[in-house]
């Protein structure tokens, strides 16, 4: 069958999902299992696929979507969710908006770091909902605190919800983790230190508004994007944004204390040392447990290695036995942090599993999803669908694809609403993209890169910052406004991506 006939039909369930979740709004745990079907129905029909092998690599895909990719999303709320219920957070809200009065040190304070924390640790729309929800109880317009929000929600997604989505695409992929990580960090760093700026300027409406906060708008994004490059190198993908927002968040606070005295917030409350600590308590011990267990510490972590298991599920060719490791992953380590935490905070034990049972429970519908995507990408893989798809983009590009990469990358993340997704979705295609045109596909994993850029403009994440900000209905000119700058931010990435290959080449020889 002709190649360009094949590219058009295995594009079939790539449309589906555009249309069902971007046009017809179909929620994603109804139109990805559909879509999955109909991978499956091509790859046997078209591919000529064996039926076993197709649905084992459905079940391959089905069984890392839950192990660990859907544990640590569960165990990433999980976490938020203690801290809610504990209060922690209205203590943290407290912390970070009694810093300044000016609005520009507000945004880059809440909307920028500790939306980018937020991200970090917990993902899936609470780096939006909560930023955007503090900004309008301060006095900010709610449909800018929203846009706001959204712009924010960019480079952190990259590496949130504790890496989910850069270990993600290394395990669709099979690329080494912590090169991936540092090529990526590398990728964003040009729009880290970019967008602080944006975020400064749309605050004030104009460009002039960065007059008088220069300084610290750059050091916003210098102090996130510098520790973020160093730690994606040595330690991998769980821990780059959370230690760059968190240095991010002291350095603009306390640039702030000291450089903008003026602005500080009047008659504050003060909140007692103890309290703060223990309000930050559950986030700390995450960020302590999983460095401790971390290639750090080869003890421990070759210790809690031990724990595991390997099958091989898929039964066609190329087929590779899957371990899981039930201690040395993420999702667990972050579980018992949490437990930790909350029973040194006074929560019971019982309660604490309440919470956990509720987390579960809130976060099913996702499940389905990313259990169908990740099956589906699995599926095309293995069929040779993500192969014709690349083949016939690099014949038309040629060269010049790595320029359209991040766009594709985009594309996925506006489909689904999560930048681990659009991974999944279209990783392998720029892995094979990259070998046809001779490129290191490391670099060309800039499908994170461009995946972070459609954050802003993705339905699901304009719906959760217009229900936190109580501004329902104006969904259609938030996405007027976050569209200019997404246009922007990918057309700056796929520079990046084009004229910096050979950088990349050079710091991953160098460092590696």
């Amino acid at each position: 069958m002709d190649n360009l006939l094949l590219f058009f039909i295995a594009l079939i369930p790539v449309i589906w999902l555009i249309v069902s979740l971007g046009v017809l709004k179909i929620p994603g745990q109804k139109a990805c299992p559909i879509a999955l079907a109909m991978t499956i129905g091509l790859s046997i029909l078209v591919w000529q696929m064996p039926v076993l092998d197709s649905l084992t690599a459905a079940l391959e895909g089905a069984a890392m979507a839950i192990w660990p990719i859907f544990l640590v999303i569960i165990a990433a709320v999980f976490t938020y969710n203690l801290v809610t219920h504990t209060g922690g957070m209205e203590t943290i809200k407290k912390m970070m908006s009694s810093v300044s009065t000016d609005q520009r040190i507000l945004v880059l304070i809440l909307a920028w770091g500790f939306g980018g924390f937020l991200e970090a640790i917990a993902g899936f729309g609470t780096a939006v909902a909560i930023p955007a929800s503090i900004l309008a109880a301060l006095g900010f317009n709610p449909v800018f605190a929203a846009i706001i929000c959204l712009i924010a929600n960019t480079t952190p997604t990259a590496f949130g919800a504790i890496g989910l989505p850069v270990s993600t695409l290394a395990s669709v992929t099979g690329l080494n983790v912590n090169d991936l990580s540092f090529t990526i960090a590398i990728q964003l760093f040009v729009m880290i230190v970019i967008i602080p700026f944006i975020l400064v300027s749309i605050t004030g409406k104009s460009v002039k508004a960065i007059k008088g906060v220069f300084l610290i708008t750059l050091m916003a994004g210098l102090s996130f994007g510098l520790p973020q490059i160093f730690v994606a190198k040595y330690l991998g993908a769980e821990l780059p944004a959370i230690v760059g927002s968190v240095i991010c968040m002291a350095v603009v606070i306390t640039m702030a204390k000291v450089f903008y005295k003026d602005t500080a917030a009047k008659n504050i409350e003060k909140i007692p040392l103890k309290t703060a600590v223990m309000a930050w308590l559950p986030f700390i011990l995450v960020f302590a447990i999983i460095i401790l267990c971390s290639s750090l510490f080869p003890a421990i972590n070759g210790l809690l290695k031990q724990v595991s298991t390997t099958v091989q599920i898929y039964t066609g060719p190329h087929g590779k036995p899957m371990t899981f490791y039930w201690l040395a992953t993420p999702g667990t380590l972050i579980i018992i942090a949490t437990y930790l935490g909350g029973l040194i905070q006074g929560v019971k034990f019982g309660a604490i599993s309440t919470i956990l049972g509720k987390t579960v429970k809130q976060m099913f519908k996702s499940a389905i999803t990313i259990m169908s995507i990740v099956a589906l990408a699995k599926v095309m893989g293995y069929s040779g669908m993500i192969g014709v798809i690349a083949q016939i983009l690099v014949l038309v590009t040629g060269d010049f694809y790595p320029l359209i990469a991040p766009l594709i990358g985009a594309l996925g993340t506006f489909v689904t609403g999560s930048d681990t997704s659009a991974n999944v979705l279209f990783g392998g295609l720029q892995v094979e993209a990259a070998n046809a045109i001779g490129m290191s596909p490391y670099w060309l994993a800039a499908n994170t890169a461009g995946a972070t850029a459609g954050k802003m403009i993705s339905p699901q994440s304009i719906a959760v910052a217009t229900a936190a900000t109580g501004i329902i209905g104006s969904e259609g000119k938030i996405l007027q406004a976050t569209m200019k700058v997404c246009a922007v931010y990918v057309i700056i990435i796929g520079l990046v991506v084009y004229f910096g290959a050979p950088l990349i080449v050079g710091l991953l020889s160098t460092f590696g």
